[in-house]
């Protein structure tokens, strides 16, 4: 019954990340695009997650937190990039 819960959520994910990445490529704004990305990100932690509790390991955890800073970062530049118009200021105190 566990495993089949455990599938059952993973095709779900998996769908919600096919519907982001819909959204990803088709969105009506860059905004919705940088978020489509962020949810995409956060649905990959999920999925190897579901991956790990099937699987019985604790291997995966390493690539959880890898990927959760990789979409936090991601998530920030993007998020700079569209506030200023670019990501690294060269502006130097003189």
């Amino acid at each position: 019954m566990f495993k089949l819960v455990m599938t059952i959520s993973l095709i779900i994910v998996a769908i919600s990340t096919l519907l982001y990445v819909y959204r990803l490529v088709k969105g009506p704004s860059t905004p919705d695009r940088v978020i489509a990305l962020d949810a995409i990100g956060i649905n990959l932690i999920a999925i190897t997650a579901i991956i790990s509790v099937v699987l019985n390991t604790s291997a995966f955890v390493e690539v959880i937190l890898l990927l959760g800073i990789l979409a936090f970062i991601g998530t920030v530049a993007f998020s700079k990039y569209l506030e200023k118009g670019e990501i690294i200021e060269n502006d130097r105190d003189q």
